[in-house]
């Protein structure tokens, strides 16, 4: 369930906040005037999603580059070329 706040607990309850998204791993939302304002995370939990866009982005860029290429590789292919780098 999301952690809904309104803006003002960040300046008036910052260590609870704090201990809610070290403790959860999860996203304190922040609210202004009753509208969506911020979205308060751990370091770990922002260094976490960044990791999986990245992943996310570069699968996206795979995907395209096999969508317009006729070259494919096989699996025992892949392996092998995965050999090769990791023993130099």
């Amino acid at each position: 369930m999301k952690n809904i706040r309104p803006v003002s607990d960040l300046r008036n309850n910052f260590a609870e906040i704090s201990k809610i998204v070290h403790e959860n791993n999860e996203p304190v939302f922040l609210t202004k005037n009753g509208y969506g304002d911020m979205v308060v995370l751990s370091m770990e939990a922002y260094e976490n999603l960044q990791f999986e866009s990245e992943v996310y982005a570069k699968l996206l860029e795979a995907e395209r580059e096999a969508e317009h290429s006729d070259k494919t590789y096989s699996t025992k292919e892949v392996l092998q070329a995965l050999r090769e780098i990791t023993d130099v």
